[in-house]
């Protein structure tokens, strides 16, 4: 194959991993139709098709899926170090991809990159908020933001915010009209905010501990949320009991709006970590972002 053709196998990759000509284009910056012209070739010039094409999705065929399967791994680890290639220089720079829930986002990362962007703005900083566990190698992400203990084994896990706790809360008339629990049993008897969270498949389940008894409830209630803003905001109306992260709660608490319950049985636990692939090459601004991240006591 010609040497010049480099730029169809990484035009094929993007829309293989994109799943879409339009997002694919914008990624590698160039037109849509220009972009299905170049696969239009490749597809001519090998004699077999590479993408399954309909007027709502594009898939790998079976030739095109062990074409990426071979491809791929090869033209990443150029790219990874061709981006390496930045410590060279005297200023940090580069795209940093991260994954991250929206809690992180908002309490520990956009706080820490407002400097970071100032300071170096050579470097870029690319967000996605996601509620689920996203595979940071497959999708092609730097990193990651997860607790510190749900981070995988072979994963390197930089600390980047204290312990956290969680805070089971209810507004003032709620709980006038009924007796605060006393025990995480007595919430069988409340009306509870449910949370449905991607990474649990279901309900959350409430975790408590105390004197090193650890205890899970399935609470019930009338309402059901996939977001903890909307929780709060339920347990300020009085719907019920919420069971939040304790800053996500702290000024309302302090405030009167909302009143605590069972908080000794909510002990603080590894709170959240940046982490990433121990066998990748990163770059001087990755290095940067770390340094910019890290919890220091």
């Amino acid at each position: 194959m010609a040497r010049q053709n480099i730029n169809d196998l990484l035009a094929f990759r993007a829309v293989a991993r994109e799943r879409s000509f339009t997002r694919a284009a914008a990624r590698m910056g160039v037109s849509t139709s220009a972009l299905s012209h170049t696969m239009r070739g490749l597809e001519e010039r090998l004699g077999i098709r590479l993408l399954s094409r309909t007027t709502r999705s594009v898939v790998p065929t079976e030739a095109g899926d062990r074409l990426l399967g071979v491809i791929g791994p090869h033209l990443d680890e150029i790219e990874a170090e061709l981006d390496a290639l930045s410590e060279l220089r005297d200023k940090p720079a580069g795209t940093i991809r991260i994954t991250t829930g929206a809690h992180a986002a908002h309490t520990i990362l956009e706080p820490a990159i407002v400097g970071l962007l100032a300071t170096y703005p050579d470097i870029k900083v690319e967000l996605s908020v996601d509620a689920g566990f996203v595979d940071i190698v497959a999708a092609r992400f730097d990193a990651g933001v997860r607790l510190g203990e749900t981070v995988a084994q072979d994963m390197v896990a930089v600390r980047i915010s204290p312990d956290m706790r969680m805070a089971a809360v209810g507004s003032p008339a709620y709980l006038a009209a009924c007796e605060p629990p006393r025990t995480p049993h007595d919430l069988a008897r409340h009306n509870c905010i449910n949370l449905r969270f991607p990474t649990h498949g279901g309900l959350y389940a409430w975790e408590f501990e105390k004197d090193g008894r650890a205890l899970n409830v399935r609470v019930e209630g009338q309402l059901t949320v996939n977001d903890t803003a909307i929780a709060l905001q339920a347990a300020l109306d009085g719907l019920g009991l919420a069971y939040l992260p304790e800053d996500h709660v702290r000024a309302d608490v302090e405030a009167g709006r909302l009143t605590r319950v069972l908080s000794d049985w909510c002990p603080p636990f590894p709170g959240y970590h940046l982490y990433y692939p121990s066998r990748r090459q990163h770059s001087l601004a990755f290095a940067v972002l770390i340094e910019a991240l890290r919890y220091r006591d």
